[in-house]
């Protein structure tokens, strides 16, 4: 069976990532898994250049079919911060809870219609030969008042989703795949993948 890897340590991005490309006749190993160990300096200045940036560097140690991602949210009234510092924004070491708090007041007194953002994810798929493909998926919502749900991971508490009249943390895992970032580039990319891995 061909394998994919999957350039991230995140178990709970593995999660949904398998969830999604689960039905592909390939084994999806996540770097631990594959016994890798890498330091990618993500200095890329767009979601999809740090992917490819990832994908590509594990690429050449592997000589496999990598994927990677990056993704992050976009406030557009704080000038679309944390944007591609997402995981980093206020120390990559500081817990989400607190980033999220941090977020909300500097929301405080911005208008309803003013709280706008959006989940951004770019996904990067780089061959053994060194060709690369790349897609992308967006989610939009706004920033609620305060941390909600218990489902999701990172800045899903307080990123709200009005046609579900909730936040993606309160979502299931199976409804979340369904509309967010993540899972819209991961279909896109199940699609370009097809003829790679001979299906």
């Amino acid at each position: 069976m061909k394998k994919i890897i999957f350039a991230t340590g995140n178990e709970n991005k593995m999660r949904e990532i398998r969830q999604i490309l689960g039905d592909l006749p390939v084994e999806i190993l996540s770097m631990k898994q594959a016994g890798i160990t890498a330091d990618i300096v993500e200095n890329g200045t767009t979601f999809e250049e740090n992917a490819l940036i990832k994908a590509r560097a594990i690429a050449e140690i592997t000589n496999e079919i990598v994927l990677a991602d990056d993704s992050g949210l976009e406030i557009d009234a704080l000038n679309k911060e944390p944007g591609i510092y997402s995981a980093r924004y206020m120390g990559e070491d500081t817990s989400y809870h607190v980033k999220n708090q941090n977020l909300i007041e500097r929301l405080e007194g911005v208008e309803e219609e003013k709280r706008t953002a959006r989940f951004v994810c770019a996904i990067a798929a780089a061959f053994p030969e060194g060709k690369v493909i790349t897609t992308a998926g967006i989610v939009e919502g706004v920033i609620a008042h305060e941390e909600r749900g218990e489902n999701g991971f990172g800045y899903d508490p307080i990123f709200f989703v009005p046609e579900f009249g909730c936040t993606t943390a309160e979502l299931s895992d199976e409804e979340k795949n369904k509309i967010s970032h993540r899972g819209n580039a991961l279909r896109a990319m199940k699609e370009k993948l097809l003829p790679f891995i001979g299906v």
